[in-house]
Parts: structure tokens; C-alpha cells; sequence
């Protein structure tokens, strides 16, 4: 997978400005390199350009407005991208009975879906860094189920349920497995 994405114009391109621009604790997740590894594996073009690029950091000395700068400038310098930056310092708030975050990582590993649960950035010498706390099985196998965070939760887990409603990814990849264990 850290090949694949090197060797990806769109996904090389978005991880090299996500680096410059020199985020606390940033990284490209969730559907970006989820739906990536989808589309690889069921022979469709690997980078879509519908699909959000979904960046994250952690910093506390960005406010909210900053940070909405911040992506707004990446939406007039990198037009052809459709830009997600959140400062994960302040997305608590959207998850119920949530306290507040402690890293990038930490958001990642209560995202709703381990498929969703993955990021990666460039490091310093142009590697590829993958955080996937739920392991890669799962995403390459085309299984969707909660977080154990998620399923932990009655009120989190009707969020879920929504969301997966409203996603509606069966349509566009058929192969999915949608399971609770």
C-alpha cells in the first residue's frame, strides 16, 4: 500500500503538500486512503476525484478560525482537491460522551469504522508512516464494522448506524461486508 500511494500522481502529490505545510501530529485519513485501497482492489481508478481529502492534526495553539483559514487556502492553491483540514483539538464535540482528544492518533483509533481508522503522512525522508490501529486486514478485505469505541456506546453506535445508512458505500462497492463482530 505505501508503494501504491508514492506512485499515485494525486495521492504523492496530496501527501507532499499535506508535509509542507508542517501540521502538529498531521496526516491524510479515513475515506481518503480508505476509499483508495477500495478502488485499487476492485480495479477502479485508485484516487477519485469525488471523495474528500480528509486531513488531520493536533495542535492547540490553532484556533478554529485559523484552522478554517488553513483549509481555505489549501482550497485556492490546491483547487483540483476537495479539502477536509480539522484541528482535532476541538472535534470532541461531535461525538457523544467524548472527552476531549489527546492526539491525531487518538481520534483515529475512535473513529466510527476500523476501515476509516488508518492514516498516513510523509515522513521527514520521504517514506510513507501508516498508523492503522485496527490493522489493514479488515479495509483489504472489504469488511466494515465499528471501533470497539463505537460499539461501546448506545448513543455513538446510532450515530453509526446513520452514518453507514447515509454513506450508502454498497452501491458503489458491492463486496462489502457490513459486520458487528
Amino acid at each position: 500500500m505505501k508503494q501504491d500511494l508514492l506512485e499515485n500522481p494525486d495521492m504523492r502529490a496530496i501527501l507532499e503538500i499535506i508535509a509542507e505545510l508542517n501540521l502538529q501530529d498531521g496526516w491524510l485519513c479515513a475515506g481518503s486512503i480508505r476509499n483508495f485501497i477500495w478502488n485499487k482492489r476492485s480495479q477502479l481508478p485508485a484516487f477519485d476525484q469525488k471523495t474528500d481529502v480528509d486531513v488531520i492534526f493536533f495542535d492547540p495553539q490553532i484556533s478554529c478560525e485559523e484552522t478554517c483559514q488553513l483549509e481555505e487556502n489549501l482550497k485556492k492553491t490546491h483547487p483540483q482537491y476537495r479539502w477536509e483540514l480539522k484541528n482535532q483539538v476541538y472535534m470532541h464535540n461531535h461525538n457523544p460522551q467524548t472527552l476531549t482528544y489527546l492526539s491525531a492518533r487518538d481520534v483515529m483509533f475512535k473513529y466510527p469504522e476500523t476501515c476509516t481508522a488508518i492514516g498516513v503522512r510523509l515522513t521527514s525522508i520521504g517514506q510513507v508512516e501508516v498508523y492503522c490501529p485496527y490493522g489493514l486486514e479488515a479495509i483489504c478485505e472489504f469488511i466494515v464494522r465499528p471501533t470497539p469505541y463505537f460499539l461501546d456506546n448506545a448513543e455513538r453506535m446510532s450515530l453509526y448506524d446513520k452514518r453507514i445508512a447515509k454513506k450508502n458505500w454498497g452501491q458503489k462497492w458491492p463486496q462489502l461486508q457490513f459486520r458487528l463482530d
